[in-house]
């Protein structure tokens, strides 16, 4: 079964041209956490996701998804 696909973090990111690593540098977090987030194992907490968007500079809601299997929006 594929895990569900709760964030869209790493659409995004590709989106912005940006890599997981630039964003661990500008979280200051490890760069296995966030692949971790962008490969929908683990997922940031709230707050950390609000984080995330005001470095992307998007709504924290384009970094979700509706969390069913395999999608990407």
């Amino acid at each position: 079964m594929e895990p569900k696909q709760l964030n869209r973090i790493k659409e995004v990111l590709k989106s912005e041209g940006r890599s997981n690593k630039w964003l661990a540098a500008q979280l200051g977090r490890n760069e296995v956490t966030v692949s971790r987030w962008c490969r929908n194992v683990q997922q940031p907490d709230l707050e950390t996701l609000y984080e995330i968007a005001r470095i992307l500079r998007v709504h924290a809601r384009d970094l979700l998804s509706d969390g069913t299997p395999g999608n990407k929006s």
